[in-house]
Formats: C-alpha cells, sequence, structure tokens
C-alpha cells in the first residue's frame, strides 16, 4: 500500500490545463490547415515565368489521383502508421513485467480531484500521439504556406499553362512574363500547377517517418535481435524517400522542392522529439539531483592534458637508468 500510495501524485489542474489549453491549441491549428487545405482563402502568389522555359515544359502527368501514390493513401499512412506504432508499442511494453516498472517508476499515475485516475500508459500514449498529430498538422500548415508565399511553379506548368507563344508578350525568348492572365488552360489546374516549392507528400512523408524513428530507436528495447530495430526505422525512412522521388520521376515536383520538403518534415519532427516530449523518456526527477552531485566536487573549468612527446622520451630513459640501476 505504501509504495502504491508513493506512485499516486494528486492534481487538480491537469484536466482544466488539458482542455482549456491543449485542445485550444489543437483546434486553432486544425482549423488553419483546413482553411489554408480546402478554401481559397489565401491567394497563391504569381509567380513570373519565360514562356520557353525547358525546365517548365515538362508533360502534364495528369491529376493527383492518378499518381503512383495517390494523396489519400498517403494521408491515411503517415497518419495511421505512426498511431498504430505507438500504440502497440505502448501497450507491448506495459504488459511486460520489466518494462512496465521502469515506466511506472518514470512516470506517476495522477488523481485528478480525487475521482479521475490518469494511468501512465494512457498519458504516455495520448501524448506521443497528441504531439505527433499536431506536429502533421504544423508541417501541413508550413508547407501550405510556403507554397502560397513563393507560388513555386511545377515541371509540367508551361504545359497546362498553355501561353499564346504568338503573342507580344511570348514573341521573345528571353522576355520574362509577369502577366498571369496570359495563360489559357484550366485555372484550376494552372494554380495547382504553381503550388510546387515545398513538395508536400514529401514533407508529411519524411515528418511521420522520422517522428517514428525516434519513437521506435528511444523505447522499444529488444535484447533478442540486434538488426530488428534498424530494418524497420530504415524501412520507414526509405519508404518517405521513395515518396519523394516518386514526385521527381513523375515530373509534379523539381527536386529542388523535395528536398526543401524533407528539411521542412524533418525539423518539425525533429523539434517536437527532442524539445517536446524529451525523446520519448519520462521525467526522472532523480537525474538533476544526480548530476548535480556527480559535478558537485569538480572545478568550474576543466581542459583536457595532451601528452607531448618530450615527456613520453623522458619518461622512457627515466624506466630504462632505473632498470640499469637495478
Amino acid at each position: 500500500d505504501k509504495m502504491a500510495s508513493n506512485n499516486i501524485l494528486h492534481s487538480y489542474s491537469i484536466i482544466p490545463c488539458f482542455i482549456f489549453i491543449e485542445l485550444a491549441i489543437m483546434s486553432a491549428i486544425v482549423l488553419l490547415a483546413y482553411y489554408m487545405e480546402c478554401t481559397s482563402l489565401f491567394s497563391v502568389h504569381l509567380q513570373g515565368f519565360f514562356c520557353n522555359d525547358a525546365e517548365l515544359m515538362k508533360p502534364y502527368p495528369g491529376a493527383e489521383e492518378s499518381s503512383f501514390v495517390p494523396p489519400l493513401l498517403l494521408y491515411c499512412v503517415v497518419a495511421a502508421a505512426p498511431t498504430a506504432v505507438i500504440f502497440v508499442g505502448e501497450v507491448s511494453m506495459y504488459v511486460m513485467k520489466s518494462t512496465r516498472e521502469a515506466l511506472l517508476a518514470q512516470e506517476k499515475t495522477i488523481v485528478t480531484g480525487d475521482c479521475c485516475y490518469l494511468n501512465p500508459l494512457m498519458r504516455r500514449i495520448v501524448r506521443f500521439i497528441g504531439v505527433f498529430a499536431f506536429g502533421l498538422f504544423a508541417t501541413d500548415i508550413f508547407v501550405n504556406a510556403g507554397q502560397v508565399v513563393t507560388g513555386g511553379l511545377s515541371p509540367y506548368f508551361l504545359s497546362v499553362c498553355k501561353p499564346n507563344y504568338t503573342s507580344s508578350e511570348c514573341r521573345f525568348n528571353h522576355q520574362f512574363i509577369t502577366n498571369g492572365n496570359i495563360c489559357t488552360g484550366n485555372p484550376v489546374v494552372v494554380e495547382n500547377a504553381r503550388r510546387s516549392f515545398p513538395s508536400k507528400d514529401a514533407s508529411l512523408s519524411i515528418y511521420s517517418a522520422v517522428y517514428v524513428t525516434m519513437y521506435i530507436t528511444s523505447t522499444i528495447r529488444t535484447k533478442s535481435s540486434r538488426l530488428a530495430k534498424p530494418v524497420l526505422c530504415l524501412g520507414t525512412l526509405c519508404s518517405a524517400f521513395l515518396t519523394g522521388l516518386n514526385r521527381v520521376s513523375e515530373y509534379r515536383n523539381h527536386c529542388s522542392d523535395v528536398l526543401a520538403g524533407f528539411i521542412l518534415g524533418s525539423a518539425v519532427a525533429l523539434f517536437l522529439g527532442v524539445c517536446v516530449v524529451n525523446n520519448f523518456q519520462g521525467v526522472h526527477r532523480w537525474s538533476g539531483q544526480q548530476k548535480a552531485e556527480e559535478y558537485r566536487g569538480l572545478p568550474l573549468m576543466t581542459f583536457p592534458r595532451v601528452e607531448s612527446p618530450l615527456e613520453t622520451l623522458s619518461a622512457q630513459n627515466h624506466s630504462a637508468s632505473m632498470t640499469e640501476v637495478t
């Protein structure tokens, strides 16, 4: 009973903070992502172009749904796969006795208002999946903001823009076109062709891959197999990498668009994994005190000692002379 009471903490503020702060922030992020993704509230910047730019004359690959990795499949995978991995991983570790004891030592059961018990298992699942969902919507917002601000042109832009090459504006090869009304193609397809930088598919896929990779390497510990985790992590990262390459091979994005998407998604995942969920580890209350005791007897500043060749030679001569005397 005494150990059980030591593993229980009483709190009257965690539920109100979760409801009024966490859910409010999450709702605002989801609402902003919806307006940027599904509405025309934010107009895309009309970037200029040359009528005979070879980098923008690739053939039109068709609608996004005809891609080898359609958007619906991509969004389902990047959202469901990490959620399933985190849920299965936490439940599996909680079922095992050794890891359950370590988990209970790191995170205690919280009683809120003497009525609601928050088990460490549920707290970790909600925390890790909630942070993942927040980062997924945040990555989508960053991508849409970059596409709206830059108005990056897709490799097939001129194929769907269909400018009038006999007009006075396209008559000269080196004339830069800033008039957005010169396009005669489908306005919806032309607007989508102006949202190439950064690549959304690359950003979301690499974010999901890096996040789940950090979770696997930080929490799941297997003694029987040393290659299980590397194979799983490298396979996840390889899938995200191939998703970006598919965008380039289908002429839907430039290499620079995919690279920028990789950097953006990786940065968001690393920030959340390191700074927000602390590498998916619990809070060790004794770690700070232990570190303070370890460094209490050390000087404020220490310098590495480099042994010079002269000192080595003198030491060898001294040992040789001692041997001769003996």
